[in-house]
């Protein structure tokens, strides 16, 4: 059960179920149906659950559990009931007690640790909290996606007995995220005219508070001459962090050479290709249960160069396959200050950047594959029937 789903997929999420239910039909006795969101699908065992009309205008999170009431009406037929976010958190609970069947909470993020949402949200904002609570507290089994995630877990929501909370990893498909030829016939950097002598640092991401997009362009006001920054930012959570945003890289392009911004959401090809030709890929957030784009970004090749937060240190190894930085949310300088000084230490020695992608690819290949958390989920679900 879940918001997102191919092909509306925006986020970590998103891509973990995609990928979640793709390995797991690959294991013998396991049938997966996906109750989703959004617009009609034409998969096999994708469901599809709308808004109740009748609630057309309501806040946006009242709409959003009028669809878990519709998932549990029609997820009848079900050994175990699996939500992932707060968004399908009601859809799952009420299903495992309307049918008797246990409910495993997947927790990608937590509502009490992202205050910010209640920009978007507003008063709504306490509807996906309590949403959330409940579906983790009455949960048979959680997944958290990292072992900081766990902690957090345990800190929001202390009436969680910790062995209730499983760490299952967030994965990355590295037959399909590899590296791609840079600056071919058809490549996206050309046509952005991005020079390929002059080193580049790249973000991929959506315009959302704990992304840290403002942090990093203000960073870039620091980034050495000469080097290249790429945005793939889009998606803004509300009009006003969208201009902001908008406001601050028309600084920094007035600035400095070599700021390219791209706003539309780019196909996964070109993606890889911007991962593959950066001598960096920068993660500059402020919450991040594990952080999906540094496993991508790992599996291309490419050096990273990423905050302290959350579950980022069990991807990047600081020294190894990138640099880690410090954040302390009192301090947000000397936070940005240390990305640009961790960015200009890593372009100025390619080799050594080099070195780190290699070290990140062979990381990606050995820890993070899907077919391993695959297993490991359905032993989750065995370990409640």
């Amino acid at each position: 059960m879940t918001k997102e789903y191919p092909p509306e997929v925006y986020g970590g999420a998103g891509v973990h179920v995609t990928e979640l239910t793709r390995f797991m039909r690959d294991i013998d006795g396991v049938e997966v149906d996906v109750h989703c969101m959004g617009g009609p699908r034409d998969e096999e065992g994708v469901y599809v659950h709308g808004v109740d009309p009748e609630l057309a205008e309501a806040n946006s999170a009242i709409k959003t559990l009028s669809t878990g009431l519709r998932m549990a009406d029609a997820a009848n037929n079900l050994d175990v009931a699996h939500s992932h976010t707060w968004y399908a958190g009601l859809g799952g609970h009420l299903t495992g007690e309307l049918y008797g069947i246990p409910h495993i909470a997947t927790a990608h993020s937590l509502e009490p640790h992202r205050p910010w949402k209640r920009e978007q949200l507003g008063g709504g904002y306490d509807v996906s909290s309590w949403s959330e609570k409940n579906a983790m507290e009455y949960a048979d089994a959680v997944i958290a996606v990292s072992a900081g995630m766990k902690t957090a877990i345990l800190d929001a929501y202390p009436r969680i007995d910790a062995d209730k909370v499983h760490v299952v990893l967030n994965g990355i498909d590295t037959q399909v995220w590899t590296p791609t030829p840079r600056f071919d016939e058809d490549s996206v950097m050309i046509r952005l005219g991005i020079d390929p002598d002059r080193p580049i640092a790249s973000f991929v991401g959506r315009i959302t508070r704990q992304k840290g997009v403002e942090h990093l362009v203000k960073a870039a006001h620091h980034f050495d001459e000469g080097v290249q920054l790429v945005l793939c930012a889009g998606a803004p959570d509300t009009p006003e962090i969208g201009e902001r945003t908008r406001k601050l890289v028309e600084e920094l392009q007035a600035s400095r050479e070599g700021v390219y911004w791209i706003q539309d959401h780019l196909p996964q090809p070109q993606i890889q290709e911007i991962y593959s030709s950066s001598d960096t890929f920068v993660c500059p957030s402020i919450y991040e249960p594990l952080g999906i784009v540094n496993l991508e970004a790992m599996a291309c090749n490419t050096a990273v160069v990423a905050s302290d937060v959350g579950g980022i240190p069990e991807v990047v190894v600081d020294g190894e396959t990138g640099t880690l930085v410090h954040y302390d949310e009192k301090d947000a300088e000397a936070f940005e200050r240390g990305i640009a000084e961790a960015v200009n230490a890593m372009v100025a020695d390619r080799d050594n950047a080099r070195a780190f992608g290699a070290a990140g690819r062979t990381r990606a290949v050995e820890k993070f594959s899907w077919a391993t958390i695959a297993q490991q989920t359905v032993d989750v679900y065995k370990s409640v029937l």
